[in-house]
């Protein structure tokens, strides 16, 4: 089953006049945008939200964000005008390494030119041009979305009222990259892998499913695991957290392109809001929209201590706390907690806006 099996009805695309010339100088002559809306714009056009995915997201946010989007909830399609995109470089509809090549190949494949979360962004931005969006009242997204959020408040200032960055950084720590490398020689590692691709017929299924693995541990805490795994076994040696471990890396590798694994991983292994724009504190302190910013007190992937520094940093940020066993998927999981905290945030900056 392919990426594109996965894709909602509700999808719609993008191809962008063009094409896109990438961070990089390389060009890109044909690039698609899949994307969804929820609610309708206001006549001012000053309702938009924007939501933004994380590593193997797609736009279907009321899917894997159904407590956050929603009539009633934090992000409410009666009252937000709310636009969802995949990312570029990614397999769920928009331009990546799964999409057809220019030269007539099949597909991009390893091919695929690198990608920053800039690129990812600037072409969010040509898609929101083109729904006639031209001011953001809250751009949102948690791990490689709050990286989004954050580089949206970067590039473009004029653009964005309020952000929400959940469970990110500023910039990808030796940590992480360390622990996307590793996830990378996994894929390079498998069997089918030939020459920096695989062949058509034959995606490295275990080598992603392996990377999944490794990321699954990550993703969630020690104490996490113990409560739910603890020591269990099938008999002869087997655990069930193992068995679990296993089940999520076939997950995965049966919904996802191998290929824009490595990309993305490596898009958020570049991420520095300071690259080409100064000294990395003075660069956060000129980025002067309100913010949350929220940290999950089991997260071992981007540990507290970085929103801390960020909320420091940012002018106008407030550090939002959430308690929580489940580690760096808590943003994902704890949803119920994530909405309070993204509606208060929210009726804040609205009461702000009114005092004015």
């Amino acid at each position: 089953m392919s990426a594109a099996d996965h894709l909602s009805p509700a999808t719609r695309f993008l191809d962008l006049p063009g094409g896109h010339t990438l961070e990089s100088g390389v060009h890109l002559p044909q690039v698609r945008v899949a994307y969804r809306t929820w609610g309708r714009h206001e006549p001012a056009r000053a309702n938009t939200v924007l939501v933004c995915h994380a590593l193997t997201g797609s736009a279907d946010a009321d899917l894997w964000w159904g407590g956050i989007v929603g009539p009633g909830r934090a992000l409410d399609p009666g009252e937000d005008f709310i636009v969802c995109s995949n990312v570029l470089g990614s397999c769920y509809g928009t331009t990546g390494p799964a999409s057809p090549a220019p030269d007539g190949r099949v597909r991009w494949g390893a091919g695929f030119p690198a990608v920053t979360v800039r690129d990812i962004v600037a072409v969010q931005a040509r898609l929101l041009d083109s729904l006639g969006v031209g001011r953001l009242r809250l751009v949102i997204g948690g791990s490689l979305g709050g990286m989004q959020a954050l580089e949206w408040a970067a590039s473009f200032p004029g653009r964005v009222e309020t952000i929400a960055a959940l469970a990110t950084c500023g910039r990808h720590s030796a940590w992480c990259i360390g622990l996307s490398e590793a996830q990378r020689e996994a894929i390079r590692s498998d069997p089918n892998w030939r020459g920096g691709g695989y062949a058509e017929d034959e995606p490295p299924a275990l080598g992603l499913a392996v990377a999944r693995m490794m990321a699954m541990c990550t993703y969630r805490s020690r104490e996490s695991f113990e409560a739910r795994f603890r020591r269990d076994g099938r008999g002869a040696g087997h655990f069930e957290i193992a068995s679990y471990l296993r089940h999520q890396g076939e997950k995965l590798a049966d919904r996802f392109d191998a290929n824009a694994y490595l990309t993305l991983t490596r898009a958020m292994d570049t991420h520095d809001l300071a690259r080409g724009r100064g000294e990395y504190e003075a660069v956060l302190r000129s980025i002067v929209v309100p913010a949350l910013v929220m940290a999950i007190e089991s997260d071992v992937l981007y540990p507290p201590a970085e929103q801390e520094e960020l909320a420091a940093l940012l002018p106008h940020a407030r550090l939002a706390r959430l308690i929580s066993p489940h580690g760096h998927d808590a943003f994902l999981i704890e949803t119920d907690k994530v909405n309070a905290l993204v509606r208060e945030f929210r009726h804040r900056e609205r009461d702000a806006r009114i005092a004015v």
